[in-house]
């Protein structure tokens, strides 16, 4: 898939349809966060993947939409370390996740967390210096999406976001 074509038409989706990823997407998933950039390449970030249904039903119970991971077939919780901009790099290896998921056809999304302490505890993270970034949340959509179906250009009028030139200030 042409990569603006994939940024266009990917959309966050947390309801998925029952059904497991192949191991070989999960790890291309995976790999694709790997690959990220980072600053002076120190990939500061561990992925935890939640396959334990405890572990994943008290994560669950600390983020603002629940059903998301209860239902997905596949969570990675980013941990970074470190000093430096590591959110930013967190947001590389997430972003880079998210769009090899919608390149196989797997949607995704970023859950918030509502009890930051509580998914701490959830995941086990006990050293005071790894906080957690984000927690991804994969399945196969419950309405199939074919991102060709459209141009770039027509996802993007579909999406509702600011118009770019309310964005972009030149200086």
């Amino acid at each position: 898939m042409e990569t603006f074509l994939a940024i266009a038409s990917r959309g966050d989706v947390g309801r998925y349809r029952p059904g497991p990823i192949p191991a070989e997407v999960v790890e291309r998933i995976l790999d694709a966060g790997r690959l990220a950039g980072s600053a002076q390449n120190r990939q500061p970030w561990t992925f935890l993947v939640v396959e334990s249904r405890e572990r994943l039903e008290r994560l669950a119970a600390c983020v603002f939409e629940p059903e998301n991971l209860l239902g997905a077939a596949l969570v990675v919780a980013v941990v970074v370390r470190g000093k430096g901009p590591t959110s930013f790099d967190a947001g590389r290896a997430a972003q880079n996740m998210l769009l090899a998921a919608w390149d196989a056809g797997v949607a995704a999304t970023p859950n918030g967390l509502a009890d930051p302490e509580g998914a701490r505890a959830a995941l086990g993270l006990e050293d005071e210096e790894e906080r957690l970034a984000t927690v991804l949340s994969f399945g196969w959509p419950e309405r199939r999406r074919e991102p060709s179906r459209r141009s770039a250009e027509e996802w993007s009028a579909r999406r509702a976001r600011r118009p770019l030139a309310d964005l972009v200030r030149r200086l």
